[in-house]
């Protein structure tokens, strides 16, 4: 089989195609034989050794990718041949407390191979409705909006969204809050992405190239400040965010895309806000966020597909930072 490794940290040109054999599954674990992947701007940040320091060269990149099970483990039942699932990002965290001990494509090896085993409780069946290449950007980006947007948010009719960029994350939230009754508002630079957010869900959208105090113009837009703010931006959009929520507001802070200077925890004890870290979720939750995928009919939204063979390609694709939802790379 061929699989990718990462011999350093010098971005995309640190991927290498080699080939070896086709693992084989333990009593309690199935081989999976991978149909498609999606990346995440962790896959880049690990790429370019800005993750964490204890990511050593030789790292199989990728946390997320589903395929269809090819064999199964002698005390396996819960899966047989033919089953579609997707592995999960956090191995380890089934349920209950977070259990962020293990992340693919991380502090262990990922997913960007042909073949992959995984234990049999690290996998979760592929909603029906939706193919290999929708399931695959589902383990990081999807889990990580619903977590945030519904088990930590729980989105009602009623509610004010705030939702940043057109990235997986944030594309996903629009989705899971527009379906769940909230009315969203989406930020972005790009006037051709804003049109695309609309068209998605989001009732108001803000061109943050023209107006840099975007989070004034949320909170005008939503009568006094937003419910929910899902920031993914870090020390560099958090200012905005916080000026944008409403008093005893909430802000579920997932990402680090931007730079910038500390924040002054002054505001967010003037506004009585609730700031939480979201870190994907667990296999109960992923069950949950695919009943409601089916439940909804909601479809990812995937920007572009790049063959196996060009997996490094992708990767430079998700750099440029002008797609629209997922990146995905497929078998070939």
């Amino acid at each position: 089989m061929r699989r990718y490794r990462l011999t350093g940290f010098d971005g995309p040109a640190s991927l290498r195609e080699e080939k070896c054999e086709i693992p084989r599954p333990g009593p309690r674990e199935v081989l999976v034989r991978m149909r498609s992947w999606s990346l995440n701007h962790r896959d880049l940040l690990i790429a370019y050794g800005r993750y964490s320091r204890d990511i050593a060269p030789g790292l199989v990149p990728l946390s997320d990718g589903a395929g269809e099970v090819v064999e199964a483990g002698s005390e396996v039942t819960a899966w047989r041949p033919g089953d579609a699932v997707a592995g999960l990002f956090l191995p380890g965290w089934r349920s209950g407390r977070p259990r962020l001990d293990r992340a693919l494509g991380g502090s262990v090896d990922g997913v960007l191979a042909e073949y992959v085993v995984f234990d049999e409780e690290a996998v979760v069946a592929v909603p029906a409705h939706l193919g290999f290449a929708e399931a695959a950007t589902l383990p990081c980006a999807a889990l990580t909006a619903w977590q945030a947007v519904v088990e930590v948010g729980g989105v009602h009719p009623g509610q004010t969204v705030l939702t940043l960029g057109s990235g997986g994350v944030s594309v996903f939230a629009l989705q899971f809050a527009a379906a769940g009754g909230a009315r969203v508002i989406s930020t972005s630079g790009s006037p051709a992405k804003l049109e695309r957010l609309r068209e998605l869900g989001a009732a108001e959208v803000i061109d943050r190239a023209r107006e840099p105090e975007w989070g004034l113009r949320a909170a005008g837009l939503s009568g006094g400040g937003v419910d929910h703010v899902v920031e993914v931006g870090g020390a560099g959009t958090m200012r905005q965010s916080i000026t944008a929520a409403r008093v005893g507001g909430r802000i579920s802070v997932i990402g680090v895309l931007s730079g910038g200077a500390g924040i002054s925890p002054v505001p967010l004890l003037r506004k009585v806000l609730c700031v939480q870290g979201v870190q994907v979720g667990s296999a109960e939750m992923f069950r949950s966020m695919n009943r409601a995928l089916e439940q909804w009919r909601i479809r990812p939204v995937i920007d572009r597909e790049f063959p196996f063979s060009e997996a490094g390609a992708a990767f430079r694709y998700l750099e440029a930072a002008a797609h629209i939802g997922k990146v995905v790379i497929t078998a070939d």
